[in-house]
């Protein structure tokens, strides 16, 4: 499979094609529900998407993956050589490191703006020093490298039906959607990473700190003040998903049913939050199989119907759909 998606991408280069290769078991061994939606992309574009998330992965693992017998100044060595690898493949186009030189490939094929590396390699070196924050402005600049920028690197691939510049903000915000999901589900983990992206002042707002979700975490205890800042934060996420929404039928019709798995996927990772009375400092909310299934089979439908409708079977691709969109997440409470 991974070869014809390689051969439809026009890559022929045996150096470049195992390049790809990696960056593509990177993707489906760490990012299940993206890879999932992923497959939902047309052949020629999913080597890309591969790439733009081995990359993104490959240094979120420098940040955090070397475990704690690897220390600031040695992780910051690793970032620097990993970003002065990126500069070097972004200029030239080679690179020793097979991520970078697949990330490399792909900037150059989609016209990706070499700047939102740039903002997510500043975000990723943010991570070693920044423990916390104390409010959503300060979380919101740091996540425009951290996760607004994966969005545009991927509107180029994804295409779209408006000018891009129309849909840039939208992709934007769905970036940011997907991690503050990532944020809510892992507020265990990160702590024991020695992070906390919970706002100090949305924490405050309902008596709650980090001592105190360190308390819970360490005793297994609940908290009915983290219980009610862990629900706000539920909400302020949603919100996020409704900023990016509109965005979804801005894209090309092809592209549309991977975005809305993901956009589905990740929405229901709220959910099982909820279900799961909130206890994300306990374990982590899992979307069950089941419901992945279900929205895999929807999205292949739509795949079929948009294939059908660009080759003259139905609507104009370039028209703008009036069917149902997924709805925003909603948070049980």
């Amino acid at each position: 499979m991974t070869d014809r998606e390689l051969d439809a991408a026009g890559v022929t280069d045996p150096a470049l094609r195992e390049a790809y290769h990696h960056c593509r078991a990177l993707n489906a061994r760490h990012g299940r529900t993206y890879f999932l939606a992923t497959r939902l992309l047309p052949v020629e574009r999913r080597p890309a998407v591969h790439a733009l998330y081995g990359f993104a992965r490959w240094a979120d693992d420098i940040v955090d993956a070397l475990g704690t017998g690897a220390g600031t100044a040695r992780r910051d060595a690793e970032l620097s050589a990993l970003r002065r690898e990126l500069d070097r493949g972004l200029r030239d186009g080679g690179s020793g490191e097979p991520v970078v030189r697949a990330v490399a490939d792909t900037a150059h094929r989609y016209g990706i703006d070499h700047g939102h590396f740039t903002d997510f390699m500043t975000a990723m070196r943010s991570d070693l020093v920044v423990t916390d924050y104390a409010d959503y402005a300060g979380l919101r600049r740091y996540m425009h490298g951290s996760a607004a920028v994966i969005g545009l690197q991927m509107l180029p691939v994804l295409g779209t039906v408006v000018p891009r510049e129309t849909a840039a903000p939208h992709a934007a915000a769905l970036g940011v959607a997907f991690q503050l999901t990532n944020f809510l589900r892992d507020v265990g983990e990160d702590l024991d990473r020695g992070r906390v992206y919970l706002p100090a002042d949305l924490l405050a707002a309902h008596g709650a700190h980090r001592a105190l979700l360190r308390w819970c975490r360490d005793t297994g205890r609940r908290d009915r003040r983290v219980t009610s800042a862990l629900k706000e934060f539920g909400a302020l996420t949603r919100g996020v998903y409704r900023e990016a929404a509109p965005g979804l039928a801005m894209l090309d019709p092809v592209s549309r049913p991977c975005i809305r798995a993901a956009f589905v996927l990740y929405g229901s990772i709220l959910d099982a939050v909820a279900r799961d009375g909130w206890s994300v400092l306990h374990r982590r909310a899992v979307v069950p199989r089941r419901r992945r299934a279900v929205v895999a089979a929807d999205g292949l439908a739509r795949v079929a119907a948009a294939r059908l409708r660009a080759h003259g079977g139905g609507r104009r691709p370039d028209v703008l759909p009036s069917g149902p969109w997924p709805p925003v997440p909603e948070v049980v409470a």
